[in-house]
């Protein structure tokens, strides 16, 4: 498998599953309507694990734009891979949100809350406060980046063996640190489903929040830098 066809297909199943359980908890006439916090994050955590121990062996399963920009800047893979890796990321990210949106269009049809159905895409603050909203995506993707080098082995990416350690970490910084910005930590999670979003015929949907969706992708890239500083100048 290619690398571009093993992210797009890894970033895929990480977003019907992560956005899938945002889709079931949050939107009306689900079975999993208002289970809770618990339920999105524990439900996150097992999309990382499927997207990574799926197409691990074929492209180290970055599936995330922060994660590949690290892995550039430290060396571990080429840059001439790269624009390859965010392409496919953004694509499957897009491709998994339409997905969802077929998987819950009934329940898309019964639910009235604009906000709800956009949560279901992308992620939106709590609080709107730009400067603490980016420190948070700074800060959980430091942590994810940080877990990258120093659990995985070798650091070009991720295997079958490291599915579960790194779903921990994400399960971890989604109970401690996702409240405030709903924890993209990831800019093509992010933006691709926000353009899935603005693209798709929902009814009664709102507008697509482009003013915040800056920060979901600034935050996690300058998160990821000083992550790989601090490997690098401890390695």
């Amino acid at each position: 498998m290619s690398i571009f066809l093993a992210e797009l297909l890894g970033t895929a199943l990480l977003i019907i599953l992560g956005n899938g359980v945002v889709a079931n908890v949050v939107l009306n006439k689900n079975k999993g309507q208002n289970s809770g916090w618990i339920v999105i994050t524990m439900g996150w955590a097992m999309a990382v694990f499927v997207g990574v121990i799926t197409v691990g062996a074929y492209s180290g399963a970055h599936l995330n734009s922060a994660v590949t920009l690290s892995l550039a800047v430290a060396g571990a893979i080429q840059w001439d891979v790269v624009p390859t890796y965010l392409a496919a990321q953004l694509l499957g990210a897009f491709l998994g949100a339409c997905t969802v949106w077929a998987a819950y269009m009934k329940q898309f049809e019964a639910t009235d809350d604009a906000d709800l159905k956009m949560a279901v895409f992308c992620t939106s603050p709590a609080v709107r406060a730009t400067v603490p909203n980016l420190i948070t995506e700074i800060v959980g993707t430091f942590v994810l980046i940080v877990a990258v080098f120093f659990i995985v082995k070798p650091v070009h990416g991720l295997g079958a063996v490291d599915a579960l350690p790194i779903s921990l970490v994400v399960l971890g910084i989604g109970l401690s640190l996702g409240g405030p910005t709903g924890y993209a930590i990831n800019p093509a999670r992010d933006l691709g489903p926000r353009l899935a979003h603005l693209v798709l015929p929902i009814r009664n949907k709102r507008d697509s929040d482009w003013g915040y969706a800056w920060i979901p992708v600034v935050g996690p890239i300058i998160g990821a830098m000083l992550a790989t500083a601090l490997y690098m100048g401890l390695k």
